[in-house]
């Protein structure tokens, strides 16, 4: 196996991982988020009035950091993000992304009506980081 595949094999055990964007300054902004990897995408989702969602919009750059719970391997995957539309009703096209994201990092959601109209009326969008180059430290 690669020293690229077991990079994205810790990508893809962890669903916890930091996101970094740019802030208007220049200075990293940096969030905590719950994520699903796969086929060279990291995808979270998140509300459109979150500073992270604002920096993408002006510059998609973005870096993922993940590391095991010991410290002692890394990945950060660097690549450029791409932004659902806003949730804007319950059985559109970004609910049902949202839907399927919440699925694979939670399993069932207890009521399905209440999530969709949730994820509308918190202005919810999804978020892809297309990877174009990865590296860490594999201990």
């Amino acid at each position: 196996m690669s020293g690229q595949d077991r990079l994205w094999q810790v990508i893809g055990r962890t669903g916890r991982g930091v996101l970094a964007t740019i802030k208007r300054d220049g200075r990293p902004q940096l969030s905590n988020v719950d994520y699903l990897a796969g086929d060279g995408v990291i995808r979270f989702s998140s509300t459109a009035d979150r500073a992270k969602v604002r920096n993408l919009r002006r510059d998609p750059r973005a870096s993922f950091y993940v590391t095991t719970p010991g410290g002692g391997t890394y990945a950060v995957a660097e690549g450029l993000a791409e932004l659902s539309a806003i949730a804007a009703e319950p059985f559109d096209a970004a609910v049902e992304e949202l839907v399927e994201l919440y699925r694979e990092i939670r399993g069932e959601h207890p009521d399905w009506a209440e999530y969709r109209a949730a994820m509308v009326a918190d202005g919810r969008l999804a978020v892809r980081i297309h990877v174009d180059r990865l590296y860490g430290w594999l201990g």
